[in-house]
């Protein structure tokens, strides 16, 4: 249930850390749920005098304009409000990133929610490892009326690590993390650090991350900071499963081909067209095989069949936009 109330928390918010952090949200025509993951961010047992908010209304018709004036009331200074008319999250991103003063960014999405302590443990999770970018869990928070056969496959769950664990770009993503303000200013992305290519498709949090890791910044896994992402019905189906696993896949080899060097990218195509072909094969013998006895296996081999088909579609040039609908 999302929560409505604009009540100031009652407990005094502790300074736990000199740090200046700005806390980047984009938002698109989910009004209720940017409020509840505003009210979050003002429950944070962190110093309100070391950090701020900016959150960037990406959507032309400004559906977060009335949440976003109740707000500001409440945050006053603490929060700048931006608007973006074309529907575009890598200029979204940016432009927060921008606006922000902060010597770091915390990025949500506007359909997540942080527990209290949340701040405070990446920034810890930060100082204790020295790292340049520090990610966390996203969770599945599900919406009354999701089938049991998607809570129980675990179709919207993510890998966890132990905290203190190195990742690289396969693990990463822009929703719950903390980045280093001054390793985006040194990507090569023209008025970046979101490549706008990649702001309609997706794609565009996997080519920052390889990037960072390519210039050599440390980055870290927090286990103990996750965030809730809510699961609307309208996504626990089949078919949008199977839609977001080709579209992965159409990502997959976009992203891979474009970090390789142009005198090695055809070479790379073949091998990863190959690979895709193999896999493709052995998935739709073993989506056969399972739904005869375990339906939800077979739907997990479904997903990966999707996957492989995604790969080979990315020659066709047809690109899927993923940003910019409200069932995106």
């Amino acid at each position: 249930m999302l929560h409505s109330s604009l009540a100031i928390p009652s407990k005094e918010i502790v300074c736990m850390h000199d740090i200046s952090v700005s806390i980047c949200i984009c938002t698109f025509r989910r009004p209720d749920l940017l409020r509840r993951l505003l009210l979050a961010i003002l429950h944070q047992d962190f110093s309100a005098k070391n950090f701020e908010v900016i959150v960037v209304d990406n959507d032309p018709a400004q559906s977060a304009a009335v949440v976003l004036s109740e707000f500001q009331e409440i945050f006053a200074q603490r929060l700048t409000v931006l608007s973006l008319a074309e529907p575009n999250i890598s200029l979204a991103r940016n432009a927060a990133i921008h606006a922000a003063s902060g010597a770091w960014i915390a990025m949500l999405d506007d359909d997540e929610y942080p527990q209290h302590d949340w701040l405070s443990r990446l920034v810890s999770t930060q100082q204790e490892h020295a790292a340049d970018v520090v990610f966390a869990p996203v969770l599945p928070e599900y919406e009354t009326g999701v089938p049991e056969w998607i809570r129980r496959g675990g179709f919207f769950e993510r890998r966890r690590l132990p905290t203190g664990t190195r990742i690289d770009h396969k693990d990463a993503r822009s929703g719950n993390v903390l980045v280093r303000q001054s390793f985006l200013e040194r990507l090569p992305v023209e008025n970046g650090p979101f490549d706008p290519a990649y702001g309609r498709t997706g794609g565009e949090d996997s080519m920052l991350f390889r990037q960072l890791g390519a210039l050599g910044a440390r980055m870290i896994w927090c286990d103990e900071a996750p965030v809730c992402e809510l699961v609307p019905v309208s996504r626990a189906t089949a078919k949008w499963l199977l839609q977001r696993s080709f579209r992965t896949g159409q990502l997959f080899m976009k992203t891979e081909l474009a970090c390789t060097s142009v005198a090695r990218r055809h070479r790379q195509a073949l091998f990863l067209s190959g690979r895709a072909i193999v896999q493709a094969i052995i998935a739709l013998f073993l989506i056969l095989i399972f739904c005869i006895f375990s339906p939800r296996r077979s739907f997990f081999w479904a997903r990966v069949f999707a996957s492989q088909l995604g790969k080979l579609n990315h020659f066709r040039g047809q690109v899927f936009h993923a940003y910019g609908a409200e069932s995106a």
